[in-house]
């Protein structure tokens, strides 16, 4: 009976700091990946060349989701200086254009990476490193870029419901 309560709260708690456990699990294996990277370069005089790219597109995945909890949070940058001092029925005009202009980014973003993945699958472009298909590793940028637009919306109607509080 308090089983499903329990793992219903647990899988809400995952829900909402998805991407935080996602970055942990990518800045884990980035580290574990280029320590061993760095052991193998000192002991044994040679280096692991898929390391690179692994880190690098890790990288470019974590940023995405540290954008994605920027948004949610609210801690991206903005200019509260200006925006305080505006009406409310202004703020709340500013909140959703901020909002829309950074979700035509991502929208941007979406289309340009899923041709590049489009043409990384015709042409069967692989990785230098481990020989993988390229596109396994760019498949982040859209999928990731998603997750930013829903969780700018997410936060735009947060800073709106708290602004109607007031």
């Amino acid at each position: 009976m308090f089983i499903a309560p329990i793992m219903f709260e647990k899988f809400k708690w995952f829900l909402i700091h998805f991407e935080e456990t996602l970055c942990a699990i990518l800045f884990a294996l980035m580290a574990i990946v280029t320590f061993t990277n760095v052991l193998t370069r000192y002991l044994f005089h040679y280096s692991l060349a898929f390391t690179e790219e692994l880190v690098v597109s890790f990288f470019v995945w974590v940023t995405l989701l540290g954008g994605a909890i920027a948004f949610r949070e609210r801690a991206h940058l903005g200019f509260s200086f200006i925006i305080q001092r505006l009406s409310l029925k202004s703020q709340k005009f500013f909140i959703w254009f901020s909002a829309s202009l950074s979700i035509f980014l991502f929208l941007i973003l979406i289309y340009f990476s899923i041709r590049q993945i489009m043409e990384e699958i015709v042409l069967a472009i692989t990785s230098s490193g481990i020989g993988i298909p390229q596109w396994w590793y760019t498949i982040g940028v859209p999928l990731w870029s998603i997750l930013v637009i829903l969780r700018l919306i997410q936060g735009a109607r947060i800073a709106q419901r708290q602004l109607e509080k007031l």
